[in-house]
């Protein structure tokens, strides 16, 4: 299996992934929206010619301001390829490359079970709140440089993309 930056050959199945994933295609749109986002980082799985898994992040604002901060979403594996490591390799690809790009933290909107193993904590324990109405052990980041949440706090909003319908 090869982890690669996704490009425009991917689309078609990319959007596929996504709408298996989550059965709908509301993530599968939004993808295609982040797509034209500054700062879009986005990765793929892909074994042969197939599609199997996606990750993308995007820029986040702390308090309406800008910063080094990304959130992470959509990560999608095929259903029936989940549960492979797939994910964690998409992941770490991910990561690296936030970091790469300069960015400090990563924030997640996802299943508590599962981010925490990537080092994920819960941001309302951080001082940090998410603009959708979530249970606080649903929001979570990832600091990439130490230190970097020091001293902050506040509400996390996702790119406006996040908004469209």
């Amino acid at each position: 299996m090869e982890i690669r930056k996704e490009d425009e050959r991917d689309f078609k199945q990319v959007y596929a992934l996504n709408t298996a994933a989550f059965k709908t295609e509301e993530e599968s749109k939004l993808v295609e929206r982040l797509r034209r986002v500054d700062g879009y980082i986005s990765f793929v799985a892909v074994e042969g010619e197939q599609v199997v898994g996606h990750i993308s992040f995007s820029p986040v604002t702390l308090n309406d301001e800008e910063t080094r901060f990304t959130g992470l979403a959509p990560m999608a594996v095929l259903p029936e390829r989940q549960k492979q490591g797939i994910g964690s390799r998409l992941m770490a690809a991910g990561l690296e490359a936030c970091k790469q790009a300069g960015y400090q933290a990563v924030f997640v909107l996802g299943h508590p079970d599962y981010y925490p193993s990537f080092g994920f904590k819960v941001a309302e324990d951080l001082g940090f709140s998410c603009q959708y109405p979530v249970l606080p052990t649903y929001f979570m980041v990832l600091e990439l440089s130490d230190g970097s949440l020091d001293g902050l706090s506040g509400t996390i909003k996702y790119h406006p993309a996040f908004n469209e319908a």
